[in-house]
């Protein structure tokens, strides 16, 4: 589906990240796993702009697929990082990330993935939220903290372009739009999920799979994962 203009999302091998453009100002969701740093870079360049127009990074959670690249383009201009309050500690590296509690599909998957939950490089965050606070990005794009994947995963809702970043909470499969797997907490997940999707948007933007309009938002349903 079309984008909006100043929105650019950048596959990654696993997953992806986004990069929303304010001017010559450039605001990521999410950094991708250790090791993204060129590919966001080379997402850049093909919008005329290099490496020091990233002013702002905000992470859905602290999964080491959507934070390990964070201090690596933090570098790169001082950009400042937003992170949960609750997932904050997990960033800087402070703690470990909690283990999940997988359903059996969850863990066949994961054995499938050969997915990673060890710690991203840590990170400063400069800005902890804990959800309803605007961000200045996007003509105002607000937190909507959403816990259960992870304490700390929040969604980010545009009003003024109708655009919704889910971080995990929200997916898509093979058309389908489902409840996440790997969650800390099934039941709050879950409730996350209704909420998210119930929003009013005309696109849907996911940590993993295609984006949707707003009837496929809304057509979702919990699916394999949801227990």
């Amino acid at each position: 589906m079309d984008l909006p203009p100043s929105l650019t999302r950048i596959v990654l091998p696993f997953g992806q990240c986004y990069a929303w453009r304010d001017g010559d100002e450039v605001t990521l969701v999410d950094t991708g796993p250790p090791g993204s740093g060129e590919a966001v870079a080379a997402a850049l360049a093909g919008l005329g702009l290099d490496r020091d127009a990233v002013v702002r990074i905000v992470l859905t959670h602290h999964h080491i697929d959507h934070s390990g690249s964070t201090a690596e383009i933090r570098a790169w201009n001082d950009a400042q990082v937003v992170a949960h309050a609750s997932d904050a500690a997990v960033v800087r590296g402070e703690v470990a990330p909690p283990p999940f509690d997988l359903l059996p599909a969850e863990q066949q998957l994961w054995d499938s993935l050969g997915a990673d939950d060890s710690l991203s490089p840590p990170s400063l965050v400069d800005v902890e939220v804990t959800g309803d606070e605007v961000l200045p990005f996007g003509r105002g794009a607000r937190v909507v903290h959403g816990p259960g994947h992870t304490p700390g995963s929040i969604a980010l809702h545009l009003p003024g372009p109708r655009v919704l970043f889910t971080g995990d909470t929200v997916a898509e499969n093979g058309g389908a739009v489902i409840l996440g797997p790997f969650n800390l907490d099934r039941q709050q997940a879950l409730g996350s999920f209704h909420r998210l999707t119930a929003l009013d948007v005309d696109v849907a933007l996911f940590g993993h799979g295609e984006p949707v309009d707003g009837a496929g938002l809304r057509a979702a349903v919990p699916g394999p994962f949801a227990g």
